[in-house]
């Protein structure tokens, strides 16, 4: 019989466990264990996770985490994903020096002074605050600024919410992030709107009947035997495969064996 309060299943997942980490890894030592994927799994302790001491990649995506405190010791961690858990800040993840791309889309960061713990990781390229595709945002990035913020806290970054800020295509950009803002309606009045003028005279595009010429009927008669050279090349070429591969298949010969 099952205690009061408890559903099937309840109890399970909640925290990680050395036996989680090597049938999700097939490793038998924690230290050993490089990636690990551990989404949805209605996880709200990393447990033992601390222990893996050489993990490079870490998808702790979909849980119901609040605190990230074990990831402290995780040095070679590279890729982060705690993306859609209940995280309210990232202090511990000050230690992990090797950290290059993180992803905290859908928790509960409702200012960037929670996102100063970050600014001494100088490897830190990729951040990921708001996902549209997957309906996933923080708290602080219901401010306009929050852009201009970050990247103020951040300087390091090349990448925010899956755009390049910096290096090789940030232009493009930033070139339709101000197309964007141009097109946004003003609460403030503005200038009336210029009525829009057709681009060329009305009669740009009426069509002239087209004259008679040598030259055009001379190019026309050279494309079409230019055309059935190409055809004639063709043909020669598939009769030369065709050849080329009967006198490579090999011979049906008969075999006859004396005792």
């Amino acid at each position: 019989m099952e205690p009061p309060g408890e559903k099937p299943g309840e109890t399970e997942m909640l925290s990680i466990t050395p036996q989680l980490l090597k049938s999700r890894s097939g490793e038998f030592a924690l230290d050993s264990i490089l990636l690990l994927k551990l989404r949805g799994l209605g996880l709200v302790d990393l447990g033992c996770l601390g222990e893996c001491l050489s993990l490079e990649w870490l998808d702790l995506s979909g849980n119901a985490l609040t605190h990230l405190g074990p990831l402290a010791s995780l040095r070679q961690l590279a890729v982060l994903n705690v993306s859609n858990n209940r995280l309210t800040g990232l202090e511990p993840l000050a230690a992990c020096e090797n950290l290059q791309s993180l992803n905290v889309a859908g928790n509960l960061l409702a200012t960037p002074s929670q996102l100063q713990c970050l600014a001494g990781l100088q490897g830190l390229e990729h951040l990921r605050l708001r996902d549209p595709l997957a309906r996933l945002s923080n708290p602080l990035c219901a401010s306009p600024s929050y852009w201009a913020v970050v990247r103020e806290l951040l300087p390091g970054l090349k990448v925010i919410d899956g755009e390049r800020v910096s290096g090789q295509g940030s232009e493009l950009y930033q070139l339709c992030r101000d197309l964007d803002s141009s097109l946004r309606p003003s609460s403030s009045p503005g200038p009336r709107a210029i009525e829009a003028q057709p681009w060329v005279d009305p009669d740009y595009w009426e069509f002239w009947p087209m004259q008679n010429s040598s030259i055009l009927e001379e190019a026309c008669r050279q494309f079409q035997d230019t055309l059935q050279e190409c055809l004639d090349l063709d043909r020669q070429a598939g009769d030369c495969l065709a050849q080329a591969q009967q006198a490579l298949s090999p011979a049906e010969t008969t075999s006859s064996f004396v005792f």
